[in-house]
């Protein structure tokens, strides 16, 4: 039998709760998240530190958002709030030593973070 979708009942809620505040919001940001989230898991973002240190440069106070998982590989020095839906724990450890924050999307959604100052990171 072939599976289709995410197996995960994590990510299943997940994707309801983004397609729900997507519609309910009308912000696009949470439903092409949705759609990421839904994709197999060997297709979803794993982005490491030093391209959040990068793209923190460019887009300062804005909060970047990962489609996937973020690893812990390379320095960050810049401040940067980070929205994943995964995080590995060296990397969450070094977020927070830049003085950021790691947040995972169910809790972005539940705090209704502004989406206008988010930026997507693919």
């Amino acid at each position: 039998m072939k599976r289709t979708g995410p197996t995960s009942d994590r990510t299943k809620k997940a994707i309801a709760l983004l397609e729900k505040t997507g519609r309910k919001s009308k912000s696009a940001i949470w439903l092409d998240l949705a759609t990421r989230l839904a994709k197999p898991r060997r297709q979803r973002a794993s982005i490491n530190i030093w391209k959040i240190e990068k793209l923190a440069k460019i887009f300062s106070k804005k909060t970047l958002v990962v489609p996937g998982k973020v690893l812990a590989n390379g320095q960050l020095k810049e401040k940067a709030n980070v929205v994943a839906f995964e995080f590995s724990p060296a990397a969450i450890e070094k977020i927070e030593k830049a003085g950021g924050k790691a947040i995972l999307i169910e809790d972005a959604v539940e705090k209704k973070l502004d989406a206008k100052t988010m930026v997507l990171v693919k």
